[in-house]
């Protein structure tokens, strides 16, 4: 994050108000599981194994539907080459196209599976040698580097090297509060939203990005 361009960081806190923005929508459809999150799945997968309770099945096809997205993120990724962050977007678009018109047909458990899979995706957008360089949906890792370049602020180090992963976590929290603005409106409908700004994201990564991500 410190290494990227003022571009690339732009991208990423827009992207991360995107996920904030599903994830919010996923987890008021789901009542409390998430789409983005999946340590927090994690942990209701272990406490509803323990319980006896449903909760296994629901976290655990939240969970791996994520991984899939993250392999096809990961394969389209590959395919595109220098092209990866645009077609991994139109990727993320369809994916959240799809969870719109499972939402409109009354599906909406469907739907949280299309959606946790645009969010699995959306993780590889900036992908580097088979390693995610900014993550855009979970935050304890920023939230963690924030802490520590703070400390390093006042230690003596860059004074504003932590801006960056606090515009990150910022843009998520901001995201989610839309979602949850806009869903009792357009309820699961605000993914057009959703898939309409991954498009315009992705023609902004294909034309004027790009080159400052590969």
């Amino acid at each position: 994050m410190i290494r990227s361009g003022r571009r690339v960081k732009t991208l990423a806190v827009s992207l991360s108000m995107l996920a904030g923005f599903v994830d919010a929508i996923g987890f008021i459809t789901l009542g409390g599981y998430f789409v983005s999150f999946m340590s927090g799945n994690s942990t209701r997968l272990a406490v509803g194994i323990v319980r006896g309770v449903p909760a296994p099945l629901t976290a655990g096809m939240l969970i791996t539907i994520f991984v899939l997205g993250v392999m096809a993120g990961s394969v389209t990724g590959h395919i595109a080459r220098h092209d990866r962050p645009a077609f991994v977007l139109v990727l993320v678009s369809a994916a959240l196209a799809v969870a719109a018109c499972l939402g409109l047909a009354g599906i909406p458990f469907c739907a949280a599976l299309a959606m946790a899979f645009a969010m699995g995706a959306e993780n590889t957008i900036f992908e580097r040698d088979g390693e995610v360089q900014i993550g855009l949906t979970y935050m304890t890792g920023t939230l963690v580097k924030l802490g520590q370049r703070l400390t390093a602020a006042l230690l003596g180090g860059d004074r504003f090297a932590w801006a960056g992963y606090l515009f990150l976590w910022i843009g998520l929290v901001f995201g989610a509060v839309m979602g949850a603005l806009v869903y009792p409106v357009l309820g699961l409908q605000a993914l057009w939203i959703a898939s309409a700004v991954a498009a315009v994201l992705a023609a902004i990564m294909r034309w004027f990005v790009a080159p400052a991500v590969a």
